[in-house]
C-alpha cells in the first residue's frame, strides 16, 4: 500500500517514525512505572518474608519439601488478608463461572488451597500421605470435603438439580474400606502393635436431596422438646425421643411428608455407613454444622451412638495393651470384626453458648442409657456467619454484612434473643478449655471404673488450630499415652462440591490468623524456607 503526500517534511517524519527503534514516550513511562512498582512490591514482600523468617526458630526436624513450605507460606499469608478472605466465596463463584478463566482458577486452587487443606482426589490417592503421617506417629481423620451451598437452602439456585447425595454416601463407604485396608496392611507388617488410627468423618447436609429437611427437623425439635432445668440454650440438647417422628408418614408442623421420607432414608444410610465401619474397625465422626442444622444433627448422632456405642452388659477383661482405647483404637491384635469402642463420635462446638450444659447433659444421658459417649471437641468455623444470620432474623431489612449478600431471608431458627454463639473469641477459648478440663476429668474417672472390665464409657478427640491449645492438651494427654491426629480431606476439585469447603477453610484460618495463632504457621514456614535455601547455597 502506498502513501501519497505533498509535504516533504511529512514524508521525512513518516520515514523517521517507520525506522525508529525507540519506544514512544507514553510506553517508556509505563515501563518505568511497572519496573518501579515491581521493585517496590518485591522489596515489601522480601522484607515481610525476612521479618517472618527471623522472628521464629525453625524446628530441627521437618519432612516437608521446599515447594510444600512455599505453598504453606502463600496460603497462610493469603488468609491474613481479611477482606480478601471474606470475599473468597464470591470471587471463586465469578472465576469458576467465567469461560477460559475457570481452568486457570482451578489450577491455582489445586496448587495452593486444595493441596494445603485436601489430602488427595480420592481416598486411595491419600494413602501415601497416610503413610508419611504414620511415620511421624500421627493418625488421620478422613473428611470427604463437601459442604452444602447455603444459597441452595435460601432458594437462590435451581433446585431441580439435586445434590448427588448417594454418590457421596458411596464415597464415604469406599473411604472406610480404604482406611481399613491401610490399617490392615500396617497391622500385618508391624505384628499388630500399632493401633487403628485412620478414621472417617461424615457431613449430614451433603447426604440428603435437600438440606432444608434438616432445618425443618431442627425447627420441629426446637418447638417440641420438653423444657429442661436448668435450661440448655439453643440449639438445645438431644432427647431419646427426638427421632420418634420418623415413625410417622404424615406431615407434622414444620415437617412435610417428603422431609420425613428423606430423613428416614438418611438414617438408614447412616446405619449402613456405621455398620460397614463397625465391620472394618473404623471410627465414624459426625461433623457439626450451622446452628439451624444442629438439633437434627445431634438427634441423629446420639441415636447412632446409642445403637453402635452400646456398652456390654457383661464386661470383658481388658489388658494393659488396650487401655489407650479411651482416645485411640483398640490393639490391632484384636480381630478386625471386634468392635472399636466408641465407634461413633459427635462434634461439640465451643463457640456455641450452650456447649458446657450440652456436654454435661450428654455425659449424663450416655451414662443413663448405657452407651459410650464419643466426643470431638472443636471451637467452630461459622462464627461471623452465625452472627450475621441472627442479626438478619432479629432486624428485618437491616444490612447483615457480606456473609448474607446472596440470601433473601435469614436461616436462623433460634428462639433466643441473643445469638447462639459466644460474644468473642476469648469467650470461645475459655469455653474450649473448660470443656477440655471436663472431658479429661471424665476420662480419668472412667478409666478405673471400666479399665479392667467392660468397655470405655467415653472417647475424646480434640480438634484445634491453636498451638497454645495443642500444647495444653498434649501435656495432659501424652501423660496418658495418647496420640496426635491430623485431618485429611479428600475430593476432586469441582466448583459445585468442594468450593464451599475450601472457602470455609480459608475463612476459618483467617479468624485464627487474626488472633495470632496461625501466624506461627506462616512464620515457621518462612523460617524453614530460609533454612533450606541457605542449605542449598552452602552445599
Amino acid at each position: 500500500m502506498s502513501v501519497i503526500t505533498r509535504s516533504a517534511a511529512l514524508r521525512l517524519f513518516v520515514r523517521a517514525r517507520a525506522f525508529s527503534t525507540a519506544p514512544p514516550p507514553r510506553l517508556r513511562r509505563l515501563r518505568r512505572v511497572l519496573v518501579l512498582s515491581s521493585a517496590l512490591t518485591t522489596s515489601v514482600l522480601g522484607y515481610a518474608f525476612y521479618t517472618d523468617a527471623s522472628n521464629i526458630e525453625p524446628p530441627s526436624f521437618d519432612t516437608r519439601t521446599l515447594s510444600d513450605l512455599v505453598r504453606a507460606y502463600i496460603v497462610y499469608g493469603t488468609c491474613s488478608i481479611a477482606p480478601l478472605v471474606d470475599a473468597a466465596p464470591t470471587i471463586l463463584d465469578i472465576l469458576f463461572g467465567t469461560p477460559g478463566v475457570n481452568k486457570i482458577a482451578e489450577n491455582f486452587v489445586r496448587a495452593t488451597f486444595f493441596h494445603q487443606f485436601v489430602g488427595a482426589d480420592t481416598a486411595n490417592g491419600a494413602l501415601p500421605l497416610l503413610a508419611s503421617l504414620r511415620a511421624e506417629n500421627k493418625g488421620a481423620l478422613f473428611s470427604y470435603a463437601v459442604e452444602v451451598d447455603e444459597k441452595e437452602v435460601a432458594g437462590q439456585t435451581n433446585m431441580e438439580r439435586q445434590p448427588a447425595h448417594k454418590r457421596i454416601i458411596e464415597e464415604i463407604i469406599r473411604t472406610i474400606n480404604a482406611s481399613a485396608d491401610f490399617e490392615d496392611g500396617r497391622d500385618a507388617r508391624q505384628n499388630g502393635h500399632i493401633g487403628r488410627r485412620t478414621w472417617v468423618s461424615v457431613k449430614l447436609t451433603a447426604m440428603l436431596p435437600n438440606a432444608q429437611s434438616l432445618i425443618n427437623l431442627s425447627t420441629h425439635l426446637t418447638n417440641t422438646r420438653a423444657p429442661l432445668e436448668p435450661p440448655v440454650l439453643f440449639p438445645g440438647t438431644p432427647s431419646p425421643s427426638d427421632l420418634s417422628i420418623l415413625h410417622s408418614s404424615t406431615s407434622t408442623g414444620a415437617l412435610t411428608g417428603s422431609d420425613i421420607h428423606d430423613l428416614k432414608e438418611l438414617y438408614n444410610d447412616l446405619v449402613q455407613i456405621c455398620t460397614r465401619a463397625e465391620e472394618r474397625g473404623v471410627r465414624v465422626f459426625i461433623d457439626a454444622e450451622h446452628s439451624w442444622y444442629q438439633p437434627a444433627i445431634d438427634a441423629f448422632g446420639h441415636a447412632l451412638m446409642e445403637q453402635f456405642n452400646k456398652l456390654p452388659s457383661n464386661g470383658f477383661r481388658r489388658t494393659w495393651r488396650d487401655i489407650s482405647s479411651w482416645t485411640s483404637s483398640p490393639s490391632a491384635r484384636e480381630p478386625v470384626h471386634d468392635k472399636v469402642r466408641p465407634l461413633v463420635y459427635v462434634t461439640y462446638q465451643a463457640y456455641l453458648r450452650r456447649t458446657p450444659m450440652h456436654l454435661a447433659h450428654s455425659l449424663a444421658l450416655a451414662r443413663a442409657r448405657g452407651y459410650a459417649l464419643g466426643v470431638k471437641l472443636v471451637r467452630g468455623a461459622y462464627h461471623p456467619y452465625e452472627l450475621a444470620v441472627h442479626q438478619l432474623a432479629r432486624s428485618a431489612g437491616s444490612a447483615a454484612g457480606p456473609y448474607l449478600s446472596n440470601h433473601s431471608r435469614s436461616l436462623s431458627i433460634s428462639p433466643d434473643p441473643e445469638p447462639p454463639v459466644q460474644p468473642s473469641k476469648d469467650a470461645t477459648d475459655q469455653c474450649y478449655y473448660d470443656c477440655v478440663t471436663v472431658l479429661i476429668d471424665a476420662i480419668s474417672q472412667d478409666v478405673p471404673r471400666s479399665g479392667r472390665f467392660g468397655a470405655p464409657g467415653i472417647g475424646v478427640f480434640f480438634g484445634t488450630h491453636n498451638w497454645t491449645s495443642c500444647e495444653f492438651i498434649l501435656e495432659k494427654l501424652v501423660k496418658k499415652g495418647l496420640g496426635v491426629v491430623e485431618r485429611v480431606g479428600i475430593d476432586e476439585v469441582q466448583e459445585d462440591v468442594v468450593m464451599p469447603y475450601l472457602s470455609r477453610r480459608a475463612i476459618e484460618n483467617k479468624s485464627v490468623l487474626g488472633a495470632g495463632g496461625a501466624a506461627r504457621e506462616r512464620k515457621e514456614a518462612a523460617a524453614l524456607i530460609w533454612k533450606k535455601v541457605k542449605g542449598l547455597v552452602v552445599s
